[in-house]
């Protein structure tokens, strides 16, 4: 969807990046034997910490060696397989649907016309992951038609925008495999990383959302002056961060424990200085030239 829930892989062990590495290709290699060859491309860091999560779950998972399409040439890779993978394939095919739709609304016909092509292209997959994870489909849309309408209000009330957000995102959590506890420890740290997901990507498109005339959350909270409230905008970020760390103290990840406070510890505070300070865009476009 976003793409800022990633790993800084130097500062993991050899072990642990090939496990990560392992996740990312298992999750392509899912969404393409569940959705077909298209949804692939829908593939980015923040499906693979779903499966990730899934996976820590608890679900009956294995390695498989697979030769990746993109490279052909490289060796057969471990990749993650099982279950969990399926899950997270579904849900993502789910989200990206109603992202989707969204896009489409945010924009006029003409500007739109990509993601409705994009939307028509994945209109088979979504059926089949809403019939396979009926629950998850529903508070997505419930979610996606609370945000929608507090955003055609432009409404200024950041805490409840994000609110609508982040409820999506803790949905994923409720169909896990865990005892309560544990279930509503990992419900609250999707929630708090759907609100960090929702303001970082805020202050990464104020730019974009004032040249089009879109509505922004941050510019609404600020009356258009969001630009001059960094300090503020980082606090409350950093305050998700907290609460995110706090909820993970809760949880056993098992074997993905590394992996898992990479993302939460040092990941995602990276990203978030990146975007604060204008570094994140350049970066993305180097990141994909050298992928």
């Amino acid at each position: 969807m976003f793409g800022y829930v990633r790993p800084v892989l130097s500062q993991l062990s050899e072990e642990a990046r090939q496990a990560y590495q392992g996740a990312y290709c298992g999750m392509c290699h899912a969404l393409e034997r569940r959705h077909g060859w298209l949804a692939r491309f829908t593939l980015n860091y923040d499906f693979t910490f779903l499966a990730i999560l899934v996976s820590a779950s608890g679900g009956e998972d294995a390695t498989c060696r697979r030769r990746c399409p993109i490279h052909p040439l490289r060796a057969p890779r471990a990749c993650l397989a099982g279950d969990s993978l399926d899950i997270a394939a579904d849900e993502s095919m789910i989200l990206t649907w109603y992202k989707l739709t969204d896009d489409i609304q945010d924009r006029g016909w003409f500007s739109a016309l990509p993601y409705r092509l994009l939307r028509q292209l994945f209109a088979r997959a979504y059926r089949r992951s809403a019939a396979a994870r009926p629950q998850f489909d529903a508070k997505v849309a419930q979610g996606m038609a609370r945000l929608r309408e507090l955003e055609g209000e432009w409404s200024p009330k950041l805490d409840r925008v994000a609110d609508a957000f982040a409820g999506i995102l803790a949905a994923a959590a409720r169909g896990l495999q865990r005892e309560e506890a544990s279930r509503r420890a990992m419900e609250q740290l999707l929630y708090h990383l759907g609100r960090w997901i929702y303001l970082v990507d805020a202050w990464d498109d104020l730019e974009e959302d004032g040249r089009n005339k879109r509505y922004n959350p941050l510019d609404a909270r600020f009356s258009g002056h969001a630009g001059e409230e960094r300090d503020y905008v980082e606090t409350t970020l950093t305050h998700s961060l907290r609460l995110i760390g706090s909820a993970a103290n809760l949880v056993d990840f098992g074997t993905w424990t590394e992996v898992v406070e990479n993302i939460l510890y040092t990941g995602l505070p990276a990203v978030q200085s990146a975007v604060l300070e204008g570094r994140w865009n350049e970066m993305r476009k180097i990141r994909e030239k050298n992928t």
